[in-house]
C-alpha cells in the first residue's frame, strides 16, 4: 500500500505519526501544506479540514490517534508494550498528552492571563505524570514505545521555549520527567521527525502570535 502523510511543519500530532512510521520502518511520503491557506484538493479530502491526514492508496484516515493506531496495526512489530493492561494504560496517557499540547497552544498564543492559566494547567498535569513516572529510561522501561513518541513533541516544544526564554517553562523540578524528556529528545528518530530549522520557525511563530510569551523571548 502507498502511504502519504499530510500536515504542516509545526504540527505536533503529525510528528507523532512520523516517529511511528520511522520506528516501524514503513515507507511513506510526507506532504506539507499551509494550514492558513490549504489547497483545494486537501479541503476536498479532509472531513474536518484539519491535519494530519494519512492517505492509504485512495482512502483517507484522519484523527492523529487513529492514524498512529493504524500504523501499529499494519506493522510487523508492536510499538506498544505487550501486557494488555499496560498497553491500555499507555493509551490513556497518550490521550492525556494531547490535552497538554492544548495547554502549550494557550501558552504560545494567549495574553498574560491566558498564559498563566495554561501554564498552571500544564504543570498540574506534569505533576501527575511525575507522580507515576519512575527512574526508568522511558515510560515503560528501557524500550522506546508509542507513548514516548506521543510525548516527544511536547518535550521538544518545552525545550525550545526554555531555550528561547529564561526557562519560562522549566521542568527541572520534575526529576523523573526531566530525565525521560532528555532520553526521548536524544534519539535520532525523534530529532529526525522535524525539518531542519524548525526551532527557528517555532520562535518566529511565537513572535507572530504576539501573545504574552513573545514578551519573554530573549535574543
Amino acid at each position: 500500500m502507498k502511504l502519504e502523510l499530510i500536515s504542516f511543519k509545526l504540527c505536533p500530532f503529525a510528528q507523532r505519526a512520523m516517529i511511528s512510521l520511522d520506528v516501524q520502518k514503513i515507507d511513506f511520503k510526507m506532504t506539507y501544506i499551509n494550514p492558513m491557506d490549504p489547497p483545494d484538493w486537501f479541503i476536498e479530502i479532509s472531513p474536518t479540514g484539519q491535519v494530519p491526514l494519512l492517505k492509504v492508496d485512495d482512502q483517507v484516515i484522519f484523527e492523529s490517534l487513529i492514524i498512529t493506531e493504524f500504523i501499529e496495526e499494519i506493522s510487523a512489530h508492536s510499538f506498544h508494550p505487550k501486557e494488555v493492561v499496560q498497553r491500555a494504560n499507555n493509551r490513556s496517557w497518550i490521550v492525556y498528552s494531547g490535552e497538554m499540547l492544548g495547554d502549550m497552544f494557550g501558552i504560545v498564543t494567549g495574553d498574560e492571563e491566558k498564559f498563566h492559566i495554561s501554564k498552571k494547567a500544564l504543570f498540574e498535569k506534569l505533576t501527575k505524570i511525575e507522580a507515576i513516572k519512575n527512574q526508568d529510561k522511558f515510560f515503560n522501561g528501557e524500550e522506546f514505545n508509542m507513548i514516548d513518541a506521543a510525548f516527544a513533541p511536547l518535550f521538544m516544544r518545552l525545550s525550545w521555549v526554555n531555550e528561547f526564554t529564561n526557562n519560562a517553562l522549566s521542568i527541572t523540578e520534575f526529576k523523573h520527567l526531566s530525565a525521560w524528556s532528555d532520553a526521548v529528545l536524544a534519539l535520532d528518530v525523534v530529532r529526525n521527525s522535524v525539518v531542519d530549522g524548525l526551532d527557528d520557525v517555532y520562535y518566529s511563530n511565537i513572535e507572530a502570535r504576539e501573545g504574552y510569551l513573545s514578551t519573554l523571548l530573549i535574543d
